[in-house]
């Protein structure tokens, strides 16, 4: 069965930090690029990070550049989002989504899969 289980949302203060999970099972996530959209309530989903497969490029949207970090580890077919010095306006569900093409993933918002997302707060 394919599937893709985000973990690692919780509730955060501002400056705080909290590191996402996605857990791949039945496919290989090295084929594919990674990325990961957040959705805050009443607006659009975003792409915020990004990692090719091969050669693990990574790419971020210039509102969390510098704070997140995109990882992932093969063996373990998982993906990760270290994301530091969050701010209230990070708060969202945050999805992780593959395709085997990064362009379709970064130019359209379109993945192969797709997890079921995790809440991310940041309140006092």
């Amino acid at each position: 069965q394919v599937q893709l289980v985000e973990s690692g949302g919780g509730l955060v203060q501002p400056g705080g930090s909290l590191r996402l999970s996605c857990v791949a099972s039945g496919f290989y996530l090295d084929d594919y690029a990674i990325a990961w959209f957040r959705q805050a309530p009443g607006k659009e989903r975003e792409g915020v990070s990004y990692i090719s497969s091969g050669d693990d490029t990574t790419y971020y949207a210039d509102s969390v550049k510098g704070r997140f970090t995109i990882s992932r580890d093969n063996p373990k077919n998982t993906v990760y989002l270290q994301m530091n010095s969050l701010k209230p306006e990070d708060t969202a569900v945050y999805y992780c989504a593959v395709d085997r093409d990064i362009y379709k993933l970064y130019s359209l918002g379109e993945g192969e899969y797709w997890g079921q997302g995790t809440q991310v707060t940041v309140s006092s």
